[in-house]
């Protein structure tokens, strides 16, 4: 559905969004086409799923931006896979004070994360903002895509700023020949709740024409940073809007997004299982049940030494 008519593509936007059971409070992402399907665009709200990653691990503000920021990514390019088990991972190693993030996400934009540190404390950078790039520092993307092949798709590249947004649009660049831009946002309210969250990913396709990339990369330069355009009460399709300016729209899907942990103590007890056999009977001989915790919801899972001798069989 070409979108010329702005009203029209409301209308349809609401229809669509009542029959996928979207709620209006719910985090979602809109994938679209414009310019002729020159560019692919991904847009995301995700105020509720950083808020619930930053009540699971007591992130302290940089480290719920940080955090924030590389979910809402995951959240995104998750939903680029095709496959119901593809698994897309995201991971930073970096040398700051943060040590390391983790992100993972499913076709259905389901994702989650944690941090190493999640209690790093810094003082604002020189723009007064969260010092993201410095909690990060200097390191490496990881971007694992597992879709069922023998080995998965690794593609690795350094950090260009710590920023997050910026080290994605460089990997898009080098690793994939994806020439992209990444926005990324979270801002948190004066008890360091988030109040918003969100980005988007713009790609060019192959075959787009100069004029069109001119004016993206001009409606870009107005674009002062992802909360601010939330803080609008804009949407995600209205900031595809705002960053396609006149170019024709197409709305592909709207995708609920949220953060979900699929971990159980069955999953958990796969992976005791196929740990060697002289550990497994270390953890029977200590004679004490033990504590499995799971690094992205915070689960604890309990195995007492008559289960840890089940699985020797």
């Amino acid at each position: 559905m070409k979108t010329k008519s702005k009203g029209r593509l409301l209308s349809c936007f609401w229809k669509n969004k009542l029959k996928r059971g979207i709620n209006m409070n719910q985090d979602y992402i809109v994938r679209a086409m414009a310019a002729n399907h020159q560019l692919r665009i991904f847009a995301a709200s995700s105020k509720n799923l950083v808020e619930r990653a930053r009540q699971i691990h007591g992130t302290s503000p940089v480290a719920t931006a940080a955090l924030g920021r590389l979910l809402t990514a995951g959240s995104m390019m998750g939903s680029m896979m095709k496959g119901d088990k593809d698994i897309l991972t995201l991971q930073i190693q970096c040398g700051g004070p943060i040590g390391g993030l983790t992100v993972t996400a499913d076709s259905k934009a389901n994702v989650k994360g944690y941090v190493k540190q999640p209690v790093v404390i810094l003082p604002p950078n020189a723009q007064g903002k969260l010092d993201v790039s410095g909690a990060i520092g200097p390191g490496f993307l990881n971007v694992i895509r597992d879709i069922g092949l023998k080995e998965p798709y690794n593609g690795q590249t350094h950090l260009v700023s710590g920023e997050i947004a910026e080290d994605l649009t460089y990997y898009y660049a080098t690793s994939e020949q994806v020439p992209s831009s990444v926005g990324l946002g979270v801002l948190l309210d004066k008890e360091n709740h988030v109040k918003q969250a969100g980005g988007f990913i713009i790609q060019v396709m192959p075959f787009a024409e100069d004029s069109v990339i001119d004016k993206v990369e001009a409606s870009l330069k107005h674009v002062h940073s992802v909360t601010d355009l939330l803080e609008k009460g804009m949407l995600p399709e209205d900031i595809i809007r705002h960053l396609m300016g006149d170019l024709d729209i197409d709305i592909l899907d709207k995708i609920p997004a949220g953060y979900v942990c699929n971990c159980s103590k069955e999953r958990v007890s796969g992976a005791i299982a196929s740990i060697g056999r002289a550990d497994l009977q270390e953890m029977i001989d200590s004679g004490e049940t033990i504590e499995v915790n799971c690094h992205f919801c915070g689960s604890h899972y309990y195995f007492t030494t008559d289960e840890l001798r089940g699985f020797l069989i």
